[in-house]
């Protein structure tokens, strides 16, 4: 059984990026929000406190945290604000495939960007009729000459992409044999200022508005062949190593907006007043804000459970507790959000309090990453 400690250093690290928070994200967190406008400014000012990438090695330019290090600073971040915060702690998502199946010059070249905070990279997997079902889909990479030599020409059409319209670098996940199933996908590797990509932002959302979602539309992408990430007929393998962590920092981001709804809660419970006494004394809201702590601090503690399951490197347990993790603090971040526009009442359905924003943002938590269900469906695998 996987247990977990937080270190003093851990706890330095929560310090810091709540002061972070409280200091540069949430005194412009609705003016990005209300404009859907991507923090560019932050990302570079967050990657001088190393909140960027910060589970990437020193020699690349991150900070080398652990498991429970990463997962404090995506935390902190979405108690700061989802949509901002959550844009900083997502611009790595692809680092994770560089750095384990990636040649050394791509690490080089790019890695150092991201943790610089010049640019976030993207990962393209999911597309419009193939979300959960990665084997399903139809984005496809032929082998082809060049003048510069063998490549792959991709053609495709990717979705709900994050950074999907700011980042320079992207991994595209692309069938380069349809008839094989699972080992016909191949990652490659391009920067975004090449032809053959059209990428549009995705701005109708419920939630997250800040952070950059796209759709991407791939048309005679010529890729080398030296851009393969890993091996050809092997991406789907590879990519299925990364979801443990993923999931268990969507667990870790799931506590921090739930706290951030508690906490909201609790201000109001002891500022409004009804029927001449503050509402933090009737036994009804009382209830509430305990049944909102209890889920609160039961998340969290599943959320560091599986991220001491991936840093102990037992892979069947850390894909058990990380689908546990992701499942539970989703669906209990929602119920604590939607109870603070309880607590609130009439003043939490508008946007002059922020739990109406934690609210939508925390529901994208239940489906990217893989859907509550999709969680379920492994937890059984488990079990069965």
């Amino acid at each position: 059984m996987s247990q977990f400690q937080l270190s003093a250093e851990h706890e330095a690290i929560r310090s810091a990026v709540r002061e972070f928070g409280e200091q540069e994200i949430r005194p412009v967190a609705d003016e990005h929000e209300a404009e859907h406008r991507y923090p560019h400014d932050l990302l570079r000012e967050a990657a001088r406190y190393d909140l960027v990438a910060p589970h990437v090695p020193e020699e690349y330019g991150g900070a080398g945290m652990d498991t429970l290090g990463s997962l404090v600073v995506d935390e902190e971040l979405w108690y700061a604000d989802p949509g901002v915060g959550g844009s900083i702690a997502a611009a790595a998502f692809g680092s994770e495939m560089l750095l384990k199946y990636g040649e050394e010059w791509m690490r080089e070249k790019w890695l150092p960007r991201v943790t610089a905070g010049e640019t976030p990279i993207a990962t393209a997997i999911s597309e419009p009729a193939h979300g959960s079902n990665v084997v399903g889909m139809e984005t496809r990479a032929e082998r082809a000459s060049g003048p510069a030599g063998d490549e792959y020409v991709i053609h495709g059409n990717k979705m709900w992409i994050t950074n999907g319209t700011v980042a320079d670098v992207m991994v595209i996940m692309a069938k380069t044999d349809p008839d094989v199933g699972h080992r016909g996908i191949t990652a490659f590797l391009t920067p975004t200022d090449v032809e053959g990509i059209r990428a549009e932002r995705i701005t109708n959302k419920l939630g997250i508005r800040a952070m950059d979602t796209a759709e991407l539309v791939f048309d005679g992408l010529r890729v080398p062949e030296e851009n393969v990430v890993g091996e050809v007929g092997e991406g789907f393998y590879q990519l299925m190593e990364f979801f443990a962590p993923a999931r268990a920092a969507v667990a870790a981001q799931s506590v921090g907006v739930a706290q951030a709804a508690l906490d909201a809660s609790v201000e109001y419970a002891n500022e409004r007043e009804q029927f001449d006494r503050p509402i933090a004394e009737f036994q009804a809201i009382r209830h509430k804000l305990a049944e909102m702590a209890t889920s609160v601090e039961a998340a969290r503690s599943l959320a560091y459970r599986a991220g001491s399951a991936i840093e102990s490197g037992d892979d069947r347990e850390a894909t058990r507790l990380a689908s546990m993790a992701k499942l539970f603090c989703s669906e209990h971040a929602v119920d604590v959000t939607d109870e603070a526009i309880q607590v609130h009442g009439g003043a939490g359905y508008v946007s002059d309090h922020p739990v109406e924003r934690f609210y939508r943002d925390a529901r994208i938590t239940k489906i990217y990453d893989g859907t509550s269900e999709i969680q379920k469906n492994i937890i059984a695998d488990g079990l069965l």
